[in-house]
């Protein structure tokens, strides 16, 4: 078979031609139910044999072997395991007794402890949807039982629980460091301060909510002086040991994403040794449960990079990259534009495949547009949240679904404002790019 090859002047034609025919095949295979990352190996098998005369097999081997044995993707394993490590232990439990005691103290009381818990688990687990369900397990009966309105519980854990893909070490952001091919190191420094920033945005909306409705907050029922609520944060100091000891060898530029991992692993087990939960049990099931989620994202990571390989093949990306250029649009609709694509892609699809399905040709035109990869992973972070409480497939509606027994109807209204509020912080780092850049430059590379 000829090698297929666009013309000059055919841009147009030739890229409508090929978008049908591999977005046809690609939401036709997941329509039947195939996995993602079959999908896609099917998808870039269908458009190799249209469009390239490569053997596809050939293709396929070499670039599903490729881009699996990336170094820095070996980090992802591991903070995948010790984040299953981290949920199956009693961390949660010594979150909540940590913080409730000082949070009480603020505006909204109790609620708070779902950001702040939030926050704190975010920095050990990379993961929104086990933050989610681990703070889930304990604040929600807690608050429960204390009368809090449920919309606000269910709304603030909605909004604070997607910190777990901003506050590093984070899944999404390895991904996508693999995908840009930029440091994982840097990657998770930009995601500090706006991770802080977020953070402290959701508890003052919380703190004004409460003191627009006071007398929906229930009192201070704790009945303790402030030396006491002190020594109660001495529970979290374990955790603490740990984000320092994961995040402080990243940012002090001595140890790789790996390696930190590594540390966490082992920072992880010990934990659990120490509360008592390290059986053989407990640990094969944590060991099965990194594997069944590592591998699930490493099929979506050679389905695209197959796929990717294939639209590269076809010089569709470099095309489209120059039409957008041509347009001569701004940066500023240039990122409104990618905003509106994936907030519209997050509702049909999960984070990780968003962003794998579409680097190919993001990434020329944002490369192009002279936006800097590490800021603009930032961004995309933030859109991922956003899918991850967009209705109909947002991850965390369904886990905080089964966690109130409340309609996905319900549970959406309720993570409403925290969505806006994710869209408002869009704003932030686009008029103020140094909340994401300044700490990455100042991040060694071991």
């Amino acid at each position: 078979m000829r090698a297929w090859s666009p013309r000059e002047g055919a841009v147009t034609e030739i890229s409508s031609v090929y978008v049908l025919i591999t977005v046809g095949t690609l939401f036709g295979l997941l329509a039947l139910g195939v996995w993602v990352g079959l999908a896609l190996m099917g998808t870039a098998l269908v458009a190799m044999l249209l469009f390239s005369a490569r053997l596809p097999g050939d293709a396929m081997a070499t670039t599903v072997f490729g881009s699996l044995s990336a170094w820095t993707l070996t980090s992802l394993p591991l903070f995948i395991w010790m984040g299953e490590i981290l949920y199956r232990s009693k961390v949660s439990e010594s979150m909540f007794k940590g913080l409730a005691p000082l949070m009480a103290l603020m505006p909204g009381r109790l609620v708070q402890v779902n950001v702040g818990a939030s926050m704190v688990f975010a920095a050990i687990s990379g993961s929104s949807a086990a933050t989610c369900a681990t703070v889930g397990r304990i604040t929600i009966p807690e608050l429960r039982r204390r009368n809090y309105p449920d919309r606000l519980v269910i709304g603030s854990l909605a909004g604070a629980s997607t910190l777990g893909l901003l506050i590093p070490p984070s899944i999404i952001m390895i991904v996508y460091a693999v995908a840009a091919d930029v440091s994982i190191n840097k990657l998770f420094a930009a995601g500090v301060i706006p991770g802080v920033v977020f953070g402290c945005v959701l508890m003052a909306y919380n703190a004004v909510w409460s003191w627009a409705r006071p007398d929906s907050i229930p009192a201070d029922d704790m009945g303790m002086n402030l030396a006491s609520r002190i020594r109660a944060v001495a529970q979290l100091l374990p955790v603490i040991v740990l984000i320092v000891i994961v995040l402080g060898s990243i940012y002090g530029g001595f140890a790789t994403a790996t390696e930190s991992a590594a540390f966490g692993v082992v920072g992880a087990l010990a934990l659990a040794g120490f509360e008592r939960a390290l059986t053989w049990r407990f640990f094969i099931e944590t060991v099965y449960g990194a594997m069944r989620t590592t591998t699930m994202i490493l099929l979506i990571v050679a389905g695209a990079a197959f796929l990717s390989l294939a639209m590269g093949m076809s010089g569709i990306p470099a095309l489209l990259a120059q039409w957008v250029g041509s347009l001569g649009l701004s940066t500023g609709m240039l990122l409104l534009a990618f905003a509106l694509f994936y907030i519209l892609l997050g509702c049909v699809l999960d984070g990780i495949s968003m962003i794998l399905l579409t680097m190919a040709i993001v990434l020329p035109i944002v490369n192009g547009a002279g936006i800097d990869l590490i800021w603009f992973g930032i961004f995309i972070v933030f859109l991922v949240e956003m899918a991850q409480i967009t209705p109909p497939v947002g991850f965390n509606l369904f886990v905080l679904q089964n966690a109130t027994g409340r309609d996905i109807a319900y549970v959406s209204l309720a993570a409403l404002p925290y969505f806006l509020l994710m869209i408002a912080m869009i704003f932030v780092i686009w008029y103020w790019p140094a909340i994401v850049t300044w700490l990455p430059a100042r991040v060694g590379n071991p």
